[in-house]
């Protein structure tokens, strides 16, 4: 392979000379991954190791990379899937079809998690949240759609392009969403706000992806036009552009550490800096036109299709020039690369600050439609029946999404990389073998024999350049403490906490809280026998008569999951324990309490409402007298709780977010 340093083609003066040059690209796997044409697919950013194909044949099938056989086959669109995303940890998939439903699995359940409608038009793009259970969709009808994966209802759509949104991005701190369409610009979406902070125009042609930097406050979008733009997210303007890539931008990726920007080209890797904008290095790729990236283990791994062929690629990074360094010709000039002195005007841009718990929803300014809105259980009962999990290797499978479920005893093993491509030489063989010093500074690697073995007593000094390593003591786990899970004691000076002494502190509470689930089990069984008669509103009386809230907290998730067990005479005996609930300090009790009000409020307050207005009739109506006297009781209830939610309200978080929507629903009590 031949290969020319594009920074020497701009350096004037410059004598071009052609030197032959490592193979740092590799061809991987080629596999038939569909019956028919394959239409979408994607990458695990966490791994680089799963993959995600969507194809004509309504199938979402997952794959491991360097494997041939698949993993999982999942079912259910009756439409051509025309784009999939895995969320960051990989245990959640969501795929959209060309019919613009959206079906989010859950992995590790090997299970429909949600089936999501709205959509007038084919889904084109899909981005999970990095921090909530939010999806964002962008479609073929202009629209974009925020979507609550546990309520399965749109928090918010947002309007804007006027043709079809390619791609879909959010930011790294959770609280921006970047779009891009095929109406020549690039959008920034403000989550908390609810509107559009800023638009990007500058492409002659539609926008096909948009990349967020790592760390600073940088967005990178890619045309169809050819160039690369590289947008500041402070001043809301264009940073540079790169111009005559060999074809359509479609797929970039920022380096993990945000030294420069991967583009997948039609054929070769080109490596990017913005400040000034200058190519670092170009890798001679045979792919094709790439359609996903993604970084792992100092390796890119790209993925490529063709019909109903996907093709996998590996490039090593630690061959490629990534920042500016010029490379010289190893035959003619052995000397160490030249490192490029910086360019003085590259500014310090604002670092993301990323949340130690999930972002607040966005308020919603106005309620959704009909289609919008959580659909009853007769829905799920069906997706579950049309969508399925098929495990087609059970031992990729359990390798894979397992292990997840179960508490590891031991540090973890580093994954392999990929097979490295052959060297050209054993002088390049020597060279690749040895760890980058750079690297090892950045990236520190613990050495895992050390931190196993005891420590050892010895009067000789450590060097101080040496980092000190603080071994684990036996038998306790690295990271934990079990004084942290014990109550507070006083334990004299010189004595330690042995083995029995931490049991028998630990198993105190065992017995009470024996006895507690063994009451609550006698009281589900009390109110179990009492639902199989069928009688609802028995059920609900006898759960209260208990004077368990954990008991109603059950009986409640089980009837909210179905719309039409509710009746009004229901509510009457539920909204004063729903008043309960939302003031406990318990989060699930309090996370029933809303999905129960609301449904009460969605379902029967226009209805209390138009009764206690109409005037009143003629004559004797035991009926409508019996129905009058349940709606003023439940009005009078549900403005006793009115005041509580409106309180709460201005919380943040997820509670927050749930009684700002309730205060809404209950704005034609005040």
């Amino acid at each position: 392979m031949f290969s020319v340093n594009p920074q020497q083609l701009s350096e004037p003066g410059t004598v071009l000379s052609i030197c032959r040059m490592r193979t740092p690209a590799l061809r991987e796997e080629e596999i038939v991954a569909h019956a028919s044409n394959v239409s979408s697919l994607v990458l695990g950013k966490a791994s680089g190791r799963l993959l995600a194909t969507g194809g004509d044949d309504c199938r979402v099938n997952l794959w491991s990379i360097n494997k041939p056989n698949c993993i999982m086959s999942l079912t259910g669109h009756t439409s051509p899937v025309e784009s999939v995303r895995l969320n960051t940890p990989e245990e959640l998939i969501v795929a959209g079809s060309q019919s613009g439903s959206i079906r989010v699995w859950d992995l590790e359940a090997a299970k429909i998690l949600r089936t999501l409608m709205g959509h007038k038009a084919n889904i084109c793009s899909l981005d999970f949240h990095p921090y909530g259970e939010f999806v964002a969709s962008g479609s073929q009808d202009t629209n974009i759609k925020l979507w609550d994966i546990r309520r399965k209802g749109c928090v918010f759509r947002y309007r804007g392009h006027s043709q079809a949104v390619r791609c879909l991005r959010f930011s790294p701190d959770g609280k921006w969403l970047a779009s891009a369409a095929d109406d020549h610009t690039v959008k920034l979406w403000d989550l908390t706000a609810g509107k559009m902070m800023s638009e990007f125009p500058g492409h002659t042609g539609p926008v096909n992806v948009v990349e967020f930097h790592p760390n600073e406050y940088l967005l990178a979008s890619g045309s169809s036009d050819r160039t690369i733009r590289f947008w500041d997210l402070e001043k809301f303007q264009v940073v540079s552009c790169i111009e005559g890539e060999p074809g359509p931008v479609r797929s970039v990726l920022f380096n993990p550490d945000g030294c420069c920007l991967y583009s997948g080209c039609q054929d070769s890797l080109r490596v990017y800096g913005w400040e000034p904008e200058r190519c670092f290095d170009v890798v001679l790729v045979n792919w094709g036109k790439v359609a996903d990236l993604a970084i792992c283990n100092d390796q890119l791994i790209g993925v490529a299709f063709s019909q109903s062929n996907v093709s996998s690629y590996v490039v090593d990074l630690t061959r490629v020039t990534r920042t500016g360094m010029v490379a010289q010709d190893p035959v003619q000039d052995s000397r160490p690369l030249a490192q490029q002195p910086p360019h003085p005007s590259a500014p310090l841009r604002r670092i993301y600050e990323r949340p130690s718990t999930a972002c607040s929803k966005p308020q919603r300014v106005k309620q959704n439609s009909e289609s919008e809105r959580r659909s009853p259980s007769s829905e799920d009962d069906r997706d579950e029946r049309e969508s399925q999990a098929e495990i087609q290797n059970a031992e990729d499978y359990n390798e894979i999404f397992q292990p997840k479920n179960s508490i590891s005893r031991t540090p973890p093993r580093r994954s392999e990389p990929f097979p490295a491509p052959p060297e050209d030489d054993v002088a390049t063989a020597k060279e690749a073998a040895e760890p980058s010093p750079a690297m090892d500074a950045q990236f520190p690697v613990p050495n895992l024999e050390v931190l196993a073995r005891p420590p050892v007593v010895t009067s000789t000094p450590a060097p101080k350049a040496e980092p000190t390593i603080i071994p684990a003591a036996r038998n306790e786990p690295i990271g934990l403490k079990a004084s942290d899970f014990l109550p507070a004691v006083k334990i004299p000076q010189q004595a330690e906490l042995v083995d029995e002494d931490a049991m028998s502190q630990i198993r105190k509470g065992h017995d009470t809280m024996c006895v507690v689930l063994t009451s609550r089990h006698k009281n589900l069984d009390t109110v179990r026998a009492v639902w199989t008669t069928g009688d609802i509103k028995t059920s609900v009386d006898s759960a209260v008569a208990i004077n368990d809230l954990s008991v109603v907290v059950d009986l409640l998730n089980i009837v909210n999951q179905k719309a039409s067990l509710w009746k009004l005479d229901l509510c009457t005996t539920v909204l004063p324990q729903i008043e309960k609930l939302l003031q406990s300090k318990y989060e699930s009790y309090v996370q029933t309490g809303c999905t129960s009000l609301k449904l009460i409020l969605q379902r029967f307050l226009p209805l209390i409402t138009d009764i206690l207005a109409a005037p009143p009739s003629v004559g004797v109506d035991i009926s409508r007298e019996e129905r009058l006297h349940k709606c003023r009781l439940c009005y009078k209830q549900l403005k006793s709780i009115s005041g509580f939610v409106k309180s709460k309200s201005g919380l943040s978080g997820r509670h927050g977010s749930a009684f700002r929507e309730l205060h809404l629903l209950m704005a034609s009590l005040d």
